[in-house]
């Protein structure tokens, strides 16, 4: 009874998050091709509702954050990003830019250097919702600045095909948003195929003190169930609950997912120290040897590698059906 109620509700998260793709893309695309038709200028709307017009296509872009970064050279206009943060660090070495003079940096992620932006004179500005504090002054000061802050993968797309239509790339977002939904789509198909009856539990661990997670209102909620997996806080709201040591052992996860940590000591100490946690030694995930870290560069933020975080959970999940990536 309990395996066919998980599989019932892993199919309809998956229906729903199909439907809710398609007519999210849909509709904002129809409501921004409408505002851009009222007059010459491209007006859009942002992820926090803010309505922007530009004027013109944008030739000097701003990044304050690794994922708009990561859009602009999905897309084919890295070559108009004059300005990136501290924590930038794909598709290419932009701290070894700018430590050889051809990228500024325009401060540490979350924390924007108005100087160094303002020397830059941007006439586009992209950011997510951690620097929201700053975004009235840019504003204020006559900054064009659209806010890309994506809680599903339909929201990915959105933002993808939201930049291309404020560069001129719309071309270019179409056949990247195209790709990546094919490599996921390819994915779900050859696990639909294996005839899997019972999808595996997954317990995301997002930091560990306190104990944190992903709730339903997250990307990565979106990435687990299209890897063939059940978030186990999948029945939270909240994006990125507090949770406790007791109700995941309550929950028992069939595999635990750790992040790497960049540059340091991983923030949960080891993947023997998680298993050692008090409790946890009764977890199928623990008991079975199925605690897996992933690249957290990776999975840092939602950006167009998006079909990669799928592939890489898809792999902790399956390992009969696809090869690991870590």
């Amino acid at each position: 009874m309990k395996n066919k109620y998980i599989i019932y509700i892993a199919t309809i998260i998956t229906i729903a998050s199909i439907a809710s793709a398609a007519f999210i893309y849909v509709n904002y695309s129809s409501q921004n091709a409408t505002l851009k038709s009222q007059n010459s200028n491209i007006t859009l709307v942002d992820d926090e509702g803010y309505v922007t017009t530009l004027t013109s296509i944008p030739q000097r872009i701003v990044s304050l954050a690794p994922s708009c970064t990561q859009i602009c050279y999905a897309i084919g206009v890295g070559n108009k990003v004059v300005g990136v943060t501290t924590s930038d660090n794909y598709p290419y070495n932009f701290q070894a830019w700018i430590a050889a003079g051809n990228m500024t940096s325009v401060g540490d992620y979350g924390y924007p250097n108005m100087e160094a932006i303002a020397s830059l004179r941007p006439d586009l500005i992209l950011s997510d919702n951690l620097n929201d504090p700053s975004l009235p002054s840019m504003r204020a000061l006559g900054y064009k600045v659209l806010v890309l802050n994506p809680a599903t993968i339909a929201g990915i797309y959105q933002d993808i095909a939201l930049v291309g239509r404020a560069t001129g790339a719309e071309t270019q977002a179409t056949a990247v948003i195209e790709n990546i939904t094919s490599s996921i789509n390819a994915i779900t198909t050859k696990i639909a195929d294996a005839n899997i009856t019972v999808p595996q539990s997954v317990f995301y661990e997002i930091w560990s003190n306190p104990l944190m997670s992903a709730g339903s209102t997250t990307w990565i909620n979106n990435v687990i169930t299209d890897a063939g997996g059940v978030n186990i806080f999948a029945n939270v709201s909240v994006q990125y609950p507090d949770v406790s040591s007791e109700t995941v052992v309550a929950l028992d996860p069939d595999v635990i997912i750790l992040p790497t940590q960049m540059g340091t000591t991983p923030f949960y100490g080891s993947v023997a120290q998680v298993e050692a946690t008090p409790g946890w030694n009764t977890i199928s995930a623990v008991e079975n040897n199925r605690v897996y870290v992933i690249n957290a560069d990776l999975f840092a933020e939602p950006n167009p590698r998006v079909a990669d975080q799928v592939y890489a959970v898809a792999a902790c999940l399956y390992p009969q059906l696809f090869k690991s990536t870590s």
